[in-house]
């Protein structure tokens, strides 16, 4: 969801709520039920425009899982931001407000805060949980260490653990199958990575056309993405087995996340009803182990980034 919002705010790329209405209420008849979204988006806007669609398009709240995040700076103030007690419940509270709920059904800490102690950290969000606020807490991108350290204290204190870990997953980053990935599929955490399409570079192998997305928000793929003669390698795999196939590369590229260990469901932001089609599309394309093993070859190691 954070594709909908204030472009004023965010980018050229974000869609408003009157276009993103017929995205979300498309995706709905498609059978998606999972619709994820922060407090920093679009300041606030997303949240907005997240709870006034669900409402509408989905006759009953259990009907669908909402979450959103808490971390990043969403004002100026010097409790604006972070995961000390004050601002988690500060947050959650505007969350909800936004998003015109009672609750969320997961609550997510959008990074890990080293200004804060876990120990603060993880006691707030087990009483945001008690409160009836959210039914469950998951974790974004970080170093594995960090997230097995929150959830030691949290199981030794008894209090509540992450369910889910938003990471950074897709065949031109994937630095988290060394230790985050291996450690959740042990543990049972649900991988829901976004950027499964690389900001839409994986979707465009084979094409030399880019899109609004790519020119507005160019400097930061460029740092997540800097290996170009790597990517280049990639995308033509890509490319090649979404020709074998006939299918768009997009739905190769989904295809070959959904089914890596761990991973229940890729974040994608849709600003078209085709690019929901091609999530769907890509459950129903099962990759052969050749095709995958062709995929993943030419990765090389990239510098991490959380």
């Amino acid at each position: 969801m954070m594709s909908y919002g204030d472009p004023s705010r965010w980018g050229e790329w974000v869609l408003d709520e009157e276009r993103a209405e017929p995205i979300v209420r498309h995706a709905a008849e498609a059978g998606v039920t999972f619709f994820d979204t922060a407090d920093v988006y679009s300041g606030g806007r997303s949240e907005e425009i997240t709870g006034s669609l669900l409402r509408a398009i989905f006759p009953n709240r259990d009907d669908y899982v909402l979450a959103t995040k808490v971390f990043l700076p969403v004002g100026e103030g010097v409790n604006d931001r972070g995961l000390s007690r004050k601002h988690v419940f500060s947050a959650i509270d505007g969350s909800l407000r936004r998003l015109g709920v009672d609750h969320v059904d997961l609550y997510q800490i959008h990074r890990w805060d080293p200004e804060t102690p876990i120990e603060e950290t993880m006691r707030a969000l087990h009483d945001v949980v008690t409160s009836g606020k959210a039914l469950y807490i998951g974790a974004s991108s970080m170093s594995a260490w960090q997230f097995a350290k929150a959830q030691h204290v949290a199981e030794v204190n008894g209090w509540t653990k992450f369910v889910t870990m938003q990471n950074h997953h897709n065949l031109l980053y994937r630095e988290d199958e060394r230790e985050m990935i291996p450690l959740c599929t042990d543990q049972g955490v649900g991988l829901i990575p976004w950027s499964p399409l690389a900001r839409g570079l994986l979707a465009r192998a084979g094409s030399e056309r880019g899109s609004v997305r790519e020119d507005s928000d160019a400097t930061r793929i460029g740092a997540l993405y800097s290996d170009l003669e790597n990517n280049r390698q990639i995308l033509d795999r890509v490319a090649q087995v979404a020709a074998e196939r006939g299918v768009p590369a997009a739905q190769v590229a989904l295809s070959w996340v959904l089914r890596q260990p761990g991973v229940a469901a890729p974040i994608i932001g849709a600003t078209r009803a085709g690019h929901v089609d091609d999530a769907v599309a890509a459950l129903d394309l099962d990759l052969t182990d050749k095709e995958l093993a062709l995929l993943a070859e030419p990765y090389r190691p990239r510098v991490v980034i959380h």
